[in-house]
């Protein structure tokens, strides 16, 4: 019999139930696709509850089955979600009383100007940036819009937190009520030196601590999840993006981590030390009984939700608008984009800038103008990092866009860094595995690298990108 760990990953578009072994080699998977719902205007940006618990479910019973059939067992699971999106239910029946409101939704931005005056010491409690991406400003709208919500409120009944949180309390039979650090902290509710919710943010957003589940370490006993009739110890929950440095086992101070999706990452680990950074994210990447470990983040929201958002402007499918960007790597000058896809991210942090193309081309052109827009940001993103810690060696790319070879060649030559590109391709199974296990410390890894090349005509172009986007910011 083989002992193997259960990593369930529920991102943006499926729930994943993925097994892996001791040495975090995948032995089996399923995934179970789910919808996203969103506003014409595109702030609004949500789930539907029940499907997502649904999916992970299906996902999970699929994999147990096949696991009993070969004879595996599996010792403990994992939970990793997307970290700022959050939910409201009934801590008596479970019943969701929200939709899931996704991270990319801002639909409470107007509301969020009113703590503009804030900013600078919101930033200083928490590590954030004042963004309706967070949790709080989608859980004040909530108790401001939702009937449901303020009639479970008035009687005692409501719960409302990190999707984690829900999840969580959906799956483990205990039905317990935690919150864990990388997801805690996206609520812009959480302080990261008390690790614990923080009154006065509480006060701010108008948010009592009576709603929300209890604060507690990444590694703790969640309760336990039916696999096949069988218990299995839900022994870590984290954010997705928290999990992936892990994949390759234990941090490097010198090595910058990206994660290329939906939305793009750029991450370096400080141990034991809040460190400050203005114009970055500051949060605690994991934490457990021997310490904490903190991680300095970049984000880039348009990632592959703009190539997303290109093939529906474009009305070709996302395959046809990658070739067509590869044919025209040779044909000459892109344009540049100025990429607010979902909001431009870190550094600059604006909620509603207009993306626009600066310069002509055909489809092949303009994707590689939003490919070179993801790379843009993220060395903006790279040189905001670089002063926090001992110089930056390498990065280690994970994420969909790893599989575009221009996307990593571009981002050594422009980043001046060796690119090591991973070919696991569920890097946040992994990281969940390898904490799973307590740390192991021979946990191989394949990948392919990339070294940064002369490339003048890059530099020029991402100099005349930096000159357009402060001028369209200015303006």
């Amino acid at each position: 019999m083989q002992h193997c760990y259960l990593a369930l990953d529920q991102g943006g578009h499926a729930s994943r139930a993925i097994l892996l072994d001791e040495a975090g080699n995948r032995l089996d998977e399923a995934y179970a696709p789910i919808a996203t719902q969103r506003g014409a205007d595109g702030a609004v940006v949500e789930h539907d509850p029940q499907q997502l618990i649904g999916s992970l479910r299906q996902a999970i019973a699929e994999v147990g089955v096949r696991a009993q059939a070969a004879g595996h067992v599996i010792t403990a699971a994992g939970l990793a979600t997307q970290r700022s999106s959050m939910a409201c239910w009934n801590r008596r029946t479970g019943m969701a009383l929200s939709p899931v409101i996704s991270w990319q939704d801002r639909r409470h931005a107007a509301w969020l100007q009113a703590l503009e005056p804030r900013r600078d010491w919101i930033r200083e409690r928490t590590g954030l940036v004042l963004t309706p991406h967070y949790g709080a400003s989608k859980m004040r709208w909530c108790l401001d819009h939702l009937p449901a919500v303020q009639a479970a409120a008035a009687s005692g009944e409501l719960v409302m937190g990190p999707l984690a949180s829900f999840i969580v309390f959906s799956l483990a039979g205990e039905r317990p009520l935690l919150a864990d650090p990388a997801n805690a902290s996206r609520t812009q509710l959480w302080d990261p030196r008390t690790r614990d919710w923080a009154d006065d943010l509480l006060a701010l957003f108008g948010v009592p601590r009576a709603l929300l589940p209890a604060c507690t370490t990444s590694r703790h006993d969640f309760g336990t999840l039916d696999v096949a009739g069988r218990p299995v110890p839900l022994g870590v929950v984290t954010g997705d993006q928290s999990a992936v440095p892990f994949a390759f086992g234990p941090l490097d101070p010198a090595t910058a981590y990206v994660n290329a999706g939906t939305g793009a990452f750029v991450q370096r680990a400080i141990r034991n030390r809040l460190p400050e950074a203005p114009r970055l994210l500051a949060s605690v990447v994991w934490s457990d009984a021997d310490g904490v470990d903190y991680m300095l983040e970049g984000t880039v929201n348009g990632a592959g939700s703009a190539f997303d958002w290109l093939a529906g402007r474009e009305g070709i499918s996302p395959a046809a608008l990658f070739e067509a960007m590869r044919l025209a790597d040779s044909a000459g000058e892109p344009p540049l984009f100025l990429n607010g896809i979902s909001g431009l991210g870190a550094p600059y942090w604006v909620s509603g800038f207009a993306s626009r193309f600066v310069g002509g081309g055909d489809i092949g052109a303009r994707a590689l103008a939003v490919l070179e827009s993801i790379v843009f940001l993220l060395v903006v993103n790279l040189d905001e990092l670089r002063p926090h810690g001992p110089a930056l060696e390498r990065i280690v790319l994970t994420g969909g866009l790893g599989a575009n070879l221009l996307f990593c060649q571009r981002l050594a030559d422009l980043s001046g860094l060796q690119v090591w590109r991973s070919e696991e391709p569920e890097a946040t199974a992994r990281g969940l595995a390898w904490l799973l296990g307590g740390g192991s410390a021979a946990w191989p890894a394949q990948g392919t690298g990339f070294a940064p090349r002369p490339a003048a005509a890059l530099q020029a172009r991402f100099a005349r990108w930096r000159g357009a986007l402060e001028a369209a910011l200015a303006g």
